[in-house]
C-alpha cells in the first residue's frame, strides 16, 4: 500500500510503493481508479491513471496489483464496444448513466454466457503452444478458435456448452494437469509470437480503384493517410473498413470527437458486410476513446487494439486495424511527458515519439502462427494522421512517414470539388508495387502493371501540361497532348472517382478495375493513331465508345463485357472513323 503525495491532472505520485514495478497496474483512492506506473524513483513512483482523477487529494490510499495492462481474450470481442483501457461502454452506462463516473468496474467480457465449444482434438493428442483445441461460433461470419496455451498430451476433452471461466480441456505437461478455460490475457505492451514473419506478397484488396491499382496495400502492411480537417480521412478508413477482405476489423477511434464516433457505432450497426451480408459490427471491435475521455486512455487505446488484433491474427485470419488518428495519440503523449517534467523534443513531443510510433508499426505483418502446420494470419495497419493545418512535415507525420510503406494524400481541394476518394495520386505512394506484382500478373491480368503504369505517366504529364494550358489555352497545343488532358480527364472522373453512395460504385473488384483501366488506355492509343491519321479531337470526343467507358463503372458486375470485346468494340469504332477521315 502506498499513499498519493502529488496530483497534476492524469498524472501522480504516490511514495510507499516499495517492490512496484513499470507498468504495474494500480488501483488510486477511494473510488479504486485504474492507473499504469510509468515512473520509478526508489519508493516513490508516478502513475497515468486511466479516469478521471477529480476528487483525488494527497494521502489517497495507492494499491499495487503487479499486474500490467492487460487485455481479456476470448469469445465475445466481436460486436463489442470498449474505451481505451478495454471496459465495455455499455455496462459502464448501464451501471452509472449517460455520464459515467469514475471507479465503475465491468468484465470486459461475459462471465455468464454459455459458448457452444467444438473440440479439434481428441484425448491422447500431442499439441504444442498454438495449436488449435476446438472452435465456437462467436458470430455468424468468424469462428472463434481457441489455443493452446501449452505443450502436452490432451488428457480431457469434450463439446459440450461453457462459459470462458470453465476448463474445456486439461494438457498433461510435465508431470502437471493443466486447466484451459476460453479466456486469456495478454499484456498490451508485449507483442504477440509467432514463428515467422512472410514477405508482403499479398495485398488487401479495398475495392477502392484509387488505391488497389495505383497505391496498392500488402495485407500485413502499414499504410498512412494524412489529411486536413475536412479531407476524408474519417470517411476513407470506414469505407475500408466495410469493403477491405480482411476478415476482422478493429476500428479506433482515438481522440475523435463524439459527434463522429457517435457517428461510427450507429452505421455499424446498419451497414451491411458485403462479404456476408449480415451487420458489418459482427466482424468488427470498436474501442472509442472521445477527446473529452482521460487523456491517459487515449495512449492506452492504441496498444489494446493492436492486441486484440494480433489475438485473432494468431486464429489465422487476416484483420485490418484502422487507427483513427495517430496524431491524437501522439497528442497524448505529449501531455503526459510534459507533466512528467521530461526535455520535449520538436514542437514539444517527447524525444522517443518516433520509437513510439516504430513499437506500434512494427507490430504489423503477415505471419505463420505458433503452432502445427502453415497456418498463417495477418495484421495491416491504416492509421489516419491530422496535422495541425494539414502541414505534414510536422513531427508525428514526418516520424509516421519514414516507418509506414503506404502514403495517401489526401487533398482538401479534391474534397471540396466532391471528388471521392480525394486522394491525390501526384503526391502518394506505395512501396509495395514490385513485391504485389506477382500477385496481381497472376491472380488479375498479365499486362496489370503495365497498364498502371502508362495511366500514370498520362496524370503526370496532364500534371506538366496545366500550367502551358492556363497560359495559352487548351485549343493551341498540340492535337496529341490535347489528347493526353482528354485521357486524363477519363481517368479522373471515370476511374479515380467513386461514388459511396452508390450500391455498384462504392466497391470495385479488381477484374472491374482492370476493365476500366485497360479500356481508357486502350482508348488513348487508339485515339493517338487517329490522330496521325487526320482525325480531330473533336470528331474523337463525340465516339460511342467513349460514352460506353464512362458507363462501365456505374455497371453491375454480371453485366460487364468481357475485355477482349470491349477492345474490339473500341478497334472496329475507331477503325470505322479512321477510314471515314481518309475518304474525306
Amino acid at each position: 500500500m502506498g499513499e498519493l503525495i502529488r496530483i497534476s491532472g492524469p498524472v501522480v505520485q504516490a511514495t510507499k510503493m516499495k517492490g512496484a514495478m513499470m507498468y504495474d497496474l494500480v488501483r488510486v483512492g477511494e473510488a479504486k481508479l485504474l492507473g499504469e506506473v510509468i515512473q520509478l524513483r526508489g519508493d516513490t513512483v508516478t502513475i497515468q491513471v486511466y479516469e478521471d482523477t477529480s476528487g483525488l487529494k494527497p494521502g489517497d490510499i495507492v494499491e499495487n496489483t503487479g499486474e500490467p495492462l492487460s487485455m481479456e481474450l476470448g469469445p465475445g470481442l466481436l460486436t463489442s464496444i470498449y474505451d481505451g483501457v478495454q471496459r465495455p461502454l455499455k455496462l459502464l452506462t448501464e451501471a452509472s448513466g449517460h455520464f459515467m463516473k469514475s471507479g465503475v468496474i465491468a468484465y470486459p467480457l461475459d462471465r455468464k454466457r454459455k459458448w457452444a465449444f467444438t473440440p479439434a482434438v481428441k484425448k491422447g493428442d500431442l499439441v504444442v503452444v498454438g495449436d488449435i483445441l476446438g472452435e465456437v461460433q462467436e458470430t455468424h461470419a468468424i469462428k472463434h478458435r481457441i489455443l493452446s496455451a501449452s505443450e502436452g498430451e490432451v488428457a480431457e476433452v469434450a463439446a459440450g456448452e461453457y462459459t470462458i471461466e470453465e476448463t474445456v480441456c486439461r494438457i498433461m505437461s510435465k508431470g502437471k494437469t493443466l486447466a484451459q478455460t476460453m479466456l486469456s490475457r495478454w499484456d498490451v505492451r508485449r507483442p504477440r509470437p509467432y514463428r515467422r514473419k512472410l514477405e508482403p506478397t499479398v495485398p488487401l484488396v479495398t475495392g477502392q480503384r484509387v488505391i488497389d491499382t495505383f497505391f496498392p496495400i500488402a495485407k500485413g502492411g502499414t499504410a498512412a493517410i494524412p489529411g486536413p480537417f475536412g479531407s476524408g480521412k474519417s470517411v476513407m478508413q470506414q469505407a475500408l473498413t466495410r469493403f477491405s477482405d480482411a476478415q476482422v476489423v478493429i476500428y479506433i477511434g482515438c481522440g475523435e470527437r463524439g459527434n463522429e464516433m457517435t457517428d461510427v457505432l450507429t452505421k455499424f450497426r446498419e451497414l451491411e458486410d458485403p462479404l456476408s451480408k449480415r451487420p458489418l459490427l459482427e466482424r468488427t471491435i470498436l474501442v472509442a476513446n472521445t477527446s473529452n475521455m482521460p487523456v491517459a486512455a487515449r495512449e492506452a487505446s492504441i496498444y489494446s487494439g493492436i492486441t486484440m488484433a494480433e489475438y485473432y491474427r494468431d486464429m489465422g485470419y487476416d484483420v485490418a486495424l484502422m487507427a483513427d488518428s495517430i496524431s491524437r495519440w501522439a497528442e497524448a503523449m505529449r501531455e503526459i511527458s510534459s507533466r512528467l517534467e521530461e526535455m520535449p523534443g520538436e514542437e514539444g513531443y517527447p524525444a522517443y515519439l518516433g520509437r513510439r510510433l516504430a513499437e506500434f508499426y512494427e507490430r504489423a505483418g503477415r505471419v505463420v502462427c505458433l503452432g502445427g502446420g502453415d497456418r498463417t494470419g495477418s495484421v495491416t495497419v491504416i492509421s489516419a494522421v491530422s496535422p495541425p493545418g494539414g502541414d505534414i512535415s510536422e513531427p508525428v507525420s514526418q516520424n509516421t512517414l519514414r516507418i509506414v510503406k503506404v502514403f495517401l494524400a489526401l487533398d482538401a481541394d479534391l474534397a471540396h470539388r466532391r471528388h471521392f476518394p480525394a486522394i491525390n495520386w501526384l503526391k502518394s505512394y506505395s512501396l509495395y508495387l514490385k513485391t504485389l506484382k506477382g500477385w496481381f500478373t497472376e491472380h488479375v491480368s498479365k499486362s496489370w502493371y503495365d497498364v498502371q503504369a502508362r495511366a500514370m505517366q498520362l496524370l503526370q504529364k496532364e500534371a506538366e501540361l496545366k500550367d502551358i494550358v492556363q497560359l495559352v489555352g487548351p485549343d493551341t497545343i498540340p492535337v496529341k497532348e490535347q489528347n493526353v488532358l482528354q485521357t486524363a480527364k477519363m481517368l479522373r472522373e471515370d476511374f479515380l472517382q467513386q461514388d459511396s453512395f452508390s450500391s455498384v460504385d462504392a466497391y470495385t473488384s479488381l477484374r472491374k478495375q482492370n476493365l476500366i483501366l485497360s479500356a481508357i488506355v486502350r482508348f488513348h492509343e487508339k485515339a493517338d493513331h487517329a490522330i496521325d491519321a487526320g482525325v480531330g479531337m473533336d470528331a474523337i470526343n463525340r465516339m460511342k465508345c467513349k460514352v460506353d467507358i464512362a458507363g462501365l463503372r456505374g455497371t453491375a458486375e454480371e453485366k460487364l463485357p468481357g475485355q477482349e470485346a470491349l477492345h474490339g468494340l473500341i478497334d472496329r469504332e475507331f477503325e470505322k472513323l479512321i477510314g471515314g477521315a481518309k475518304d474525306d
